[in-house]
């Protein structure tokens, strides 16, 4: 028992001595003064994982369908801004793309940066509800382990760099990760139309390559850093570099399991991805193909209507 109330005073007194190096231009911005909002979000997340399918268990599935395409596009949009300010402000900062340390000035091109940063963490506050849309469809298999991994760590993590380095560097990931969110969320989009639009979106298997192929991307720039001694936190680069793998060997199984280890024949009828964790978009699934007496039937389940 003393044991572990000396760990947690020591934790204290870490965190305390955190902050004095913190970043003082974002302390009274919204969500960043405590860690408190944050982890309350996310645990109510994770409260939601668990109560949701039961809440649901003997209810009809929402279909949802104008909410999610609303949703979608604005996240597209949101998005969009996101990567944009962060090229622009870095493009006028004159920042560069190998090294680039963090200033902590108050000059209007780092503040915005600052700001685009702040709102890539707000984003992957809002992207929780992608989980919970699937849930009140009634999709729970599609809520894999790499599902709430990606959007549980993720809005925790980026609300300590926004906290100790919301620049520099720290661009460069989350501009290529926005960049590809427009694309993602402009799929799921238009898949939340329906079977008639889903047939023309034959590229979402290159969502998860292109997935894959930022996060190789993303170790290469942090190890680059770390070998040439640029002067961004190193202990920011290595928390990259090891979340990065963990992705890698996450993706790269969801990856094999969808396209390699499945027949050729299931693909034909696969149903579109959801943020590259899943054979689901986060809003609207084609219609289950069913073989029965050597005839496809196709199988609709009732849905409540918004």
């Amino acid at each position: 028992m003393e044991a572990v109330t000396h760990f947690m005073n020591d934790t204290v007194e870490f965190y305390r001595w955190s902050l004095t190096i913190a970043d003082k231009r974002v302390e009274k911005w919204p969500m960043m003064s405590s860690p408190a909002p944050t982890l309350a979000i996310s645990c109510l997340y994770l409260l939601f994982l668990w109560a949701g399918p039961k809440y649901m268990q003997n209810r009809e599935p929402f279909q949802l369908r104008k909410t999610l395409i609303v949703y979608n596009f604005s996240m597209v949009i949101l998005n969009f801004y996101i990567a944009k300010e962060l090229l622009l402000g870095a493009r006028a900062a004159g920042y560069s793309y190998l090294c680039q340390p963090v200033s902590y000035s108050n000059d209007v091109n780092e503040v915005r940066i600052a700001s685009a940063l702040w709102w890539y963490y707000i984003s992957k506050g809002v992207e929780y509800l992608d989980t919970v849309f699937f849930i009140l469809r009634k999709k729970i298999n599609q809520v894999s382990f790499l599902h709430v991994y990606h959007h549980c760590t993720m809005f925790i993590l980026w609300w300590i760099g926004i906290k100790w380095v919301p620049g520099g560097q720290s661009f460069f990931g989350a501009g290529i990760n926005s960049s590809i969110h427009v694309l993602m969320y402009g799929y799921y989009g238009l898949a939340a139309f329906g079977p008639k639009i889903q047939k023309f979106l034959w590229w979402k298997k290159y969502l998860t390559i292109i997935q894959m192929i930022q996060f190789h991307v993303t170790i290469g720039h942090a190890g680059h850093s770390l070998y040439t001694g640029c002067p961004f936190p190193a202990w920011m680069q290595w928390a990259l570099i090891g979340y990065a793998v963990t992705f890698i060997i996450l993706f790269g199984n969801f990856y094999y399991q969808t396209y390699r280890r499945t027949p050729r024949s299931a693909h034909k009828v696969a149903k579109p991805v959801t943020n590259g964790v899943s054979m689901a978009t986060n809003g609207y699934n084609k219609l289950q193909d069913v073989e029965e007496n050597g005839l496809k039937q196709q199988k609709k389940g009732r849905a409540k209507r918004e």
